[in-house]
Order: C-alpha cells, then sequence, then structure tokens
C-alpha cells in the first residue's frame, strides 16, 4: 500500500501498512486497480478521439470512488471493477480495437477474482522508477479523482459536458506515455484547469437549481422531535430528503460538508430544516454516536461507521462501508 492522495496521510507523508482514515491495503490497492482500468478506457477513447456521456460519467464515478473516504468495500470495488472491464471491452468491439500495441490497461483481462486481487496487488498510480515522472502522474491521477467527484455532482442535476469528459480522458490516458518531465508538468497544469472548469460546471448547476447562496444565520440547537442528520456534498439527496420528510414531523439537520445547504434559497422554503448539528467531517464518529436519530450520509467524507450507530446509517451514491 502507498496512499499519499490526501492531508490525513501518515506523517504528512504517505500510508503504507494500513490509512488513517480506516482503508485497508487489500482495499487502496483495489481502488488503484480501478483507477488502471479507467486508464484503459480512456486510452481506447483518446486513440479514437471521442468519448460518448455514459462512458464519461462511468470514468468520473470510478475516479470518485477512489476519493478518500468513499468506499471502504471491497466487494463493490471488485463489481466497479469487473463492470468497467466489461465497458473497456464492449468499446474495443465498437471501434474495431484490437489492442496491440497499446498500454496493458487496455488488454489486461483476469482469470477470475484471485488473479484480479493478485493484480491489484501490483498496480500502483505512478508507475514508473523516475520519482519525478511517478510524482507528476500521481498529481494528475489524484486531480483526476477530484474532477470526477465535481463532474459526478454536476451530472446529478442535469448538467455535464462532454468536452470536460473528453479531456478527462486524455489526460488519464497521457499518464500511461512515455512522456518528459516537462511535458507531464504541462499536463498538471492542464488538470488543473479542468478542474476549474468542472467547478465552474458544479456552480452553475447549483445555483440555477437551487439559487444563489446568501448569507444566512444557522441554527445550531436541537428539537425533541424524530430527526434526521444528513452529511457530505449531494444537494440533490438534500433536496429528496427534505421533499419526502416535510409534512412528516421528522426535522431535518445537516452536519460537516452539508452545511452550506442552509444558504441556498430554495431549501429555506422547507420548515422541517432545522440547522446543523455537530462539528467538523472528522468528528463523525462521536457526533454520529451522540446523534440520537437515523444519518444519512451522501458522497465521500464519511468516516468508518462505529458498531454504536451502524444500524442507523445509511449512505447515497458511491459511498460504500
Amino acid at each position: 500500500m502507498f496512499c499519499n492522495q490526501c492531508q490525513e496521510a501518515l506523517n504528512n507523508t504517505a500510508c503504507t501498512s494500513s490509512g488513517v482514515c480506516g482503508k485497508k491495503k487489500s482495499t487502496a490497492d483495489l481502488e488503484d486497480l480501478l483507477t488502471f482500468v479507467s486508464k484503459g478506457i480512456s486510452c481506447i477513447c483518446d486513440s479514437v478521439g471521442e468519448i460518448d456521456p455514459a462512458t464519461g460519467l462511468r470514468i468520473f464515478e470510478d475516479l470518485f470512488t477512489c476519493v478518500t473516504n468513499v468506499s471502504f468495500d471491497d466487494a463493490d470495488l471488485i463489481e466497479r471493477i469487473e463492470d468497467s472491464l466489461k465497458l473497456r471491452d464492449a468499446l474495443k468491439e465498437k471501434y474495431g480495437i484490437s489492442g496491440e500495441g497499446m498500454h496493458e490497461s487496455v488488454n489486461w483481462t483476469p482469470e477470475n477474482v484471485d488473479a484480479l486481487i493478485a493484480k491489484a496487488e501490483e498496480v500502483t498510480i505512478g508507475d514508473s522508477e523516475n520519482e519525478d515522472v511517478a510524482s507528476l502522474r500521481q498529481l494528475i491521477v489524484y486531480g483526476l479523482r477530484g474532477v470526477g467527484a465535481y463532474g459526478e455532482h454536476a451530472k446529478v442535476l442535469g448538467y455535464e459536458q462532454n468536452d470536460i469528459y473528453m479531456t478527462v480522458a486524455q489526460l488519464l490516458a497521457a499518464t500511461t506515455k512515455d512522456l518528459e518531465v516537462e511535458e507531464l508538468v504541462g499536463l498538471v497544469m492542464k488538470t488543473g484547469e479542468i478542474s476549474v472548469k468542472v467547478m465552474a460546471l458544479l456552480d452553475q448547476a447549483n445555483t440555477e437549481t437551487y439559487g444563489s447562496p446568501e448569507v444566512t444565520e444557522v441554527n445550531i440547537g436541537v428539537s425533541n422531535k424524530p430527526a434526521i442528520l444528513i452529511s457530505g456534498h449531494d444537494l440533490k439527496d438534500m433536496e429528496m430528503l427534505l421533499e419526502q420528510t416535510q409534512g412528516t414531523g421528522v426535522d431535518v439537520y445537516t452536519h460537516g460538508e452539508m452545511l452550506p445547504a442552509h444558504y441556498y434559497p430554495k431549501f429555506k422554503g422547507y420548515d422541517n430544516f432545522i440547522g446543523n448539528y455537530g462539528d467538523a467531517w472528522w468528528n463523525q464518529n462521536s457526533d454520529f454516536e451522540n446523534f440520537n436519530g437515523v444519518i444519512l450520509m451522501t458522497t465521500n467524507c464519511i468516516v468508518k461507521p462505529k458498531d454504536s450507530y451502524m444500524d442507523r446509517i445509511y449512505t447515497t451514491g458511491m459511498v460504500r462501508f
């Protein structure tokens, strides 16, 4: 295991035996293999110069799954890898690509689950003995994982751009090529550019759907009514929860990164949207344990749940534990 994609990394360097976030080595390995398969899909799209929205979204979802504190579920990761391999092979057939002379990620096929797991232990994100090359490839991949998260959020609200999908595929494919450091530095900058573009798309999706955020005073007290605590980033999930609980006598509170939901005008129209409970996302274990109600975790930043509240926490989207 070698994971250094977030601020939680052990000693600010890397997690090498188990993740500070709670991730097992096997999980980190499978996530790197899922990204390896995404590279194969991207190489195909890059070679033919096109990508369809469904394929672009699949790459985004797979990248998003590998962000820190999203998935701790090896079985789900194996299933995603197998499904993405099927998509890769379908694309090869669609475009008449044999795979000859292309990167290993285009052609590798496991004979069984054991072979898949064995491969997961071999692949790395940087995939180079040259430390500078490996570091730059890592930076591109980690950046694109974030792009995948924001892009998936935007798509949930009906906003997507095929040119963003294509650029991400080209950048992922570029990490499989024998490029010089100067070229990779340029691609790191391009990764930053596409990150800004996808964040602008998500901002457009959020504001056009829920209104422009306003400075808002947020209640941090609690009532004695039945309640649901929602955390994460997905405003569509927030909207659906409020719609389904309205008029039922169940109050809704935000936690952690869901706090900004209070700033959007559309959500202010729900009288059961009460306030915010708890502290930052990394205090989930204590906050969730002390919250006497149901918890809904959307998108990333989940901390592996404790047994004390395991029977009342639910997840949506890519989140798994």
